[in-house]
């Protein structure tokens, strides 16, 4: 059984030893790339493309030997562009350098105010290549995502760590009230003890060794409450400036706090924006009858949806991105039973924002 664990370790040497040799004598003799799931008709990359970024990276491929090659190099440089989802690169023994390159497939493609993005249905966003030829749903419009225009990245995963700054903001804001909390405290103490502060009884004077006078005693006494009133002042002056900074601080926390609501807001409209898109792409009427979203960030925050079709020349306002099915079936039904019989061209806008309606104008 030794024996043959030590023939076994000598063929592994060997055969190495073989292959260092191979990969140092032989050398790249042809570039090969291959995009995996391309189209004649959808198309992000083209294998132009990738030799075109290989070549202006300065990475030398062909006639260079196996063991001076850089794939890793290669992977994560193509890697980079946020369209591409996964790469392979590899050396067959003949010397080829293969390429296979695996796209992400859009689901919408979003062009509003500076943004030219594609967005997947898994919430990956990455802004449009040159020359790209997909066919999806184009959404337009004065709309506001929650991401940078030129974001590469999951959107989850961006809005998971802008939320995580947020609360480390706060939580270091919090800190900033300690030293204040301190000397809340301080003062506080310092008013019980002006509290404490009496007037000693009418007696005899140690000092003088003699009674005190009535007169006397009357002036220690208002002196005393003098003292006692001029340091009330000062510490409640300093309570209302130390409590003035815990509010500076408080007001900052809940700013921060409404940046994330806000935030989140926007997330949650852009999910349910994805989310009508894939219902619209899964039914074959909807998704061959509308053309373009436009998209609005109204006043209120709120995000509400125009909808081109490609029939007849009006826009349907659809309002909120709530209640899907029920206002597309409710418009479906208008189509089949209203304009069908008085003309597509008769209605400039149709709205369907308010539930049970279906309004009208010219």
């Amino acid at each position: 059984m030794t024996l043959l664990w030590v023939f076994v370790a000598a063929f592994i040497v060997y055969f190495n030893g073989r292959a260092e040799v191979h990969r140092a004598s032989t050398t790249i003799q042809s570039l090969d790339i291959n995009i995996v799931d391309s189209t004649r008709e959808e198309m992000l990359i083209t294998s132009q493309t990738i030799e075109r970024w290989i070549q202006q990276n300065k990475i030398a491929t062909v006639g260079v030997p196996i063991n001076e090659l850089d794939v890793a190099a290669i992977e994560n440089m193509i890697r980079a562009n946020g369209f591409i989802r996964r790469v392979n690169a590899y050396v067959t023994y003949d010397g080829r350098l293969r390429i296979d390159v695996s796209q992400r497939r859009p689901m919408l493609r979003l062009m509003a105010d500076g943004y030219d993005s594609y967005i997947t249905s898994d919430g990956f966003i990455f802004p449009s290549p040159r020359m790209s030829a997909v066919y999806v749903p184009v959404v337009t419009g004065p709309y506001a995502p929650p991401v940078p225009a030129n974001f590469t990245g999951n959107l989850e995963d961006y809005i998971k760590a802008r939320i995580a700054e947020s609360e480390a903001r706060i939580l270091e804001l919090q800190h900033e009230k300690v030293p204040l909390f301190k000397r809340e405290k301080e003062i506080k103490d310092s008013v019980r003890a002006v509290s404490r502060m009496l007037v000693e009884k009418k007696g005899l004077l140690s000092r003088k060794g003699l009674f005190e006078s009535h007169d006397e005693y009357d002036k220690r006494r208002q002196a005393k409450l003098r003292e006692r009133a001029e340091l009330r002042q000062k510490y409640s002056y300093w309570n209302r400036q130390n409590e003035n900074e815990i509010e500076k601080v408080s007001a900052r926390q809940d700013a921060e706090r409404d940046k994330q609501k806000k935030l989140l807001k926007r997330y949650e409209d852009l999910s349910k924006l994805i989310n009508f898109v894939k219902y619209i792409e899964d039914d074959s009427f909807w998704s061959a009858e509308i053309v373009q979203i436009v998209a609005s960030t109204m006043s209120s925050g709120d995000l509400e949806l125009e909808l081109i079709p490609r029939t007849g020349r009006h826009t349907v306002l659809f309002g909120q991105v709530d209640d899907v099915e029920e206002k597309l079936d409710k418009l479906l039904a208008f189509y089949q039973k209203g304009l069908s019989n008085i003309g597509w061209d008769e209605f400039r806008t149709i709205s369907i924002k308010y539930k049970g309606q279906v309004v009208c104008t010219r």
